[in-house]
């Protein structure tokens, strides 16, 4: 069974199910001149489109759009904190309000099903912005969201949140104890053994679970249970036997440890929890660059006695400001993160190989501020390799705590396309990456996003840790883009770069595709891989590539793009390849079969049609499915430059050939 497109079972979508399939025009035969003509067309008018958004420090920043939980989340910090404006509210309410399915529910991406926890956030945020439980529209969300079992039901996270103002007991939340701190780094469930991403959360939300907080509900929430009389029923326990048990009594001890656990000693936990948080705030007043961390710490810090005037909660304040994309109608979008640093260097690898001249003002302006972000000290990752010199790129503006591998790779692909006025300086940053990047090969021989070999499965164990990755193991789209940029420096034959390679192709699935962890899913996968491994030496023959383009062949759609929905991280069998077509995932396609040497192949001439014939005047494409990926499935992102330099990319290899490959990469 399936599930569709509003979350229940049925028949898959029809292969063409685009919605610009009725734009079409009669497909260009394979082969013939007019699909090199429109290519060329598409890619002028994608080229002028790029050049014009470039900011004048020489960066690029679409719009990072996720779910309406960080709009969520932003009142209900603003109320907690005492400093919810009218205008803020109402133009969160706007927003919020236009994102509601016709089924009363909110969903986590474009076209998804609804979602329990995001619904009960929306509508917790809706009555802070006004809106009466009464209204049609709050009505038939509240009656969802008890068919769904209540707050009852909804994650940890969310049941957090609602604790804060007394929606929820505290007694039946997950204890997370600050003494966590403390743990050395060789034991188990210590910091670092969570991702950059969630060390960054539950560091912060360890004081919130010692402290309990209670602030003044505005307004009770008993039409979201299912029994107001009983809002918190008690779950049954899994078998002691079963790694749920056994972490679920842990928990039971925890609440009982905390009963009897030394007051100085958990206040001086507590006290070094805030020095870690304090010490990892950015310039910009932000923490690790993302949303979420930066709500919880401070929180956290508030509710240590730091003023919201005092410098570091001032900053942390106006860096959540940041995060609001303002919209014509008035209406707010919060983004989760933002994402100048990886919109960049794409942006530079589409412009280049789409034939811009590699001297050109605006790429040499792009390598100007990347050089400019390069990060040049030790951040947490050093904890797993204290000996490594630094010399890697963050996605966000300011991120130095958290360089990644991923964003590394690929701005020395992109430093390496342009021809700079400065070359000596441009080497020695690229030096520093590559350096930095061998550095951190997990022991498997492949790349994760942040960090070395975080790949323990406790922490994923945890009952506190129900959404979402909370570990960062390698992955193949990640492991690919290392690899390619290694190719590139005349690495293929170091083996380091073997071992990498070696490590993709035992990754490669059954059916030919591999797995997308940053990118949905197994189109991004193969389109990351395959490029890689063919830059690597491996020729276009080569079983593994063959079953690549194979799979890719299978799944292309009948109006000639590719599309994969996000159901594939759930749904692996029935939607692996399956889903509308978008133009970053046809771009990503063509990608792996030019690489592959199917530069005349019938595939690739309906692909390149397809994106020619669906590039709009203005030479942009429209993209409303979201093909980015922050944890598979619970958390999806539409990028909105991806839609742009993607489809660039692809159509500039089509003409001109394979991309830039370095000097040194000659004869490799």
């Amino acid at each position: 069974m399936t599930a569709t497109t509003d979350g229940s079972t049925g028949a898959l979508p029809p292969r063409a199910a685009s919605a610009s399939e009725t734009r079409m025009t009669t497909p260009v035969a394979a082969g013939s001149s007019d699909a090199s003509d429109a290519a060329q067309r598409a890619i002028q008018r994608a080229t002028d489109f790029l050049l014009t958004t470039q900011d004048a420090q020489g960066w690029w920043k679409g719009d990072l759009e996720t779910n309406v939980t960080m709009d969520a989340e932003d009142l209900l910090l603003r109320q907690f904190l005492g400093i919810l404006d009218e205008k803020t509210a109402h133009a969160a309410g706007l927003f919020i309000r236009g994102e509601q399915r016709e089924d009363g529910t909110w969903a986590t991406f474009y076209g998804g099903p609804g979602e329990l926890s995001t619904t009960i956030e929306a509508y917790v945020a809706l009555r802070l912005a006004g809106d009466s439980p009464d209204a049609a529209h709050m009505a038939k969300a509240s009656a969802w969201i008890r068919e769904q079992g209540g707050i009852a039901s909804a994650r940890v996270f969310t049941r957090i949140w609602l604790a804060l103002f007394g929606w929820w007991k505290w007694d039946d939340l997950p204890e997370l104890p600050p003494e966590l701190i403390y743990f050395p780094k060789w034991m188990p469930l210590n910091i670092y053994d969570f991702g950059c991403w969630a060390r960054q959360t539950i560091v912060p939300l360890t004081i919130v679970s010692a402290k309990r907080p209670v602030r003044p509900a505005p307004f009770p929430l008993d039409e979201l249970h299912t029994d107001p009389a009983t809002p918190n029923p008690a779950k049954p326990l899994a078998p002691a036997a079963s790694w749920g048990g056994v972490f679920q009594r842990l928990d039971k001890a925890l609440h009982g440890y905390r009963k009897v656990a030394s007051r100085r000693l958990r206040k001086a936990a507590m006290n070094s929890a805030a020095r870690w948080i304090i010490e990892r705030q950015e310039n910009d007043g932000c923490w690790g660059g993302i949303q979420p961390p930066a709500v919880y710490s401070v929180i956290a810090l508030r509710l240590l006695g730091y003023d919201l005037q005092h410098p570091v909660m001032r900053a942390g304040l106006e860096s959540l400001d940041r995060f609001a994309v303002w919209r014509e109608d008035g209406a707010r979008m919060i983004e989760a993160c933002q994402s100048p640093v990886w919109d960049t260097c794409l942006a530079t690898i589409a412009l280049a190989d789409a034939g811009l001249p590699a001297d050109h003002p605006q790429l040499v302006k792009a390598v100007d501020w990347m050089l400019g972000e390069e990060i040049v000290r030790p951040g947490d990752w050093a904890v797993r390799r204290p000996q490594l010199p630094p010399g890697g790129w963050a996605f966000e503006f300011h991120n130095d705590n958290y360089p990644d591998i991923d964003d590394t790779a690929e701005v020395v692909l992109a430093l390496r396309r342009v021809k700079h006025p400065d070359p000596a300086r441009v080497e020695k940053a690229i030096g520093r990456g590559v350096r930095w990047n061998l550095g951190m090969q997990s022991k498997n021989g492949a790349w994760g996003a942040f960090d070395v070999d975080n790949t323990s499965s406790f922490p994923n164990r945890l009952p506190f840790c129900d959404f979402g990755e909370v570990i960062d193991p390698p992955s193949a789209d990640v492991t690919a883009h290392v690899v390619e940029m290694l190719a590139v420096e005349g690495l293929s034959h170091d083996p380091r770069t073997r071992r990498g390679i070696e490590w993709l192709l035992a990754e490669q699935e059954a059916d030919g595709s591999w797995f997308g962890r940053w990118g949905v899913n197994y189109v991004y996968g193969t389109g990351s891989v395959v490029p890689a491994l063919v830059a690597a030496g491996l020729p276009g023959s080569h079983p593994a590539i063959r079953r690549a383009v194979a799979w890719l062949e299978t799944v292309q759609n009948d109006d000639g793009g590719w599309g994969e929905d996000l159901r594939s991280y759930k749904y692996v069998k029935e939607w692996s390849g399956r889903g509308a077509s978008t133009a970053s995932q046809t771009a990503w396609a063509l990608l792996a079969l030019l690489a592959a040497g199917e530069r005349e192949s019938k595939a690739v001439e309906r692909g390149i049609a397809w994106l020619a014939q669906t590039q709009r005047e203005d030479g942009t494409w429209d993209e409303p499915y979201f093909t980015g990926t922050g944890f598979p499935w619970d958390f999806s992102i539409n990028y909105h430059l991806y839609r742009q330099v993607f489809p660039l990319t692809a159509l500039g290899r089509y003409v001109h050939g394979e991309p830039f490959t370095g000097p040194q990469a000659k004869g490799s």
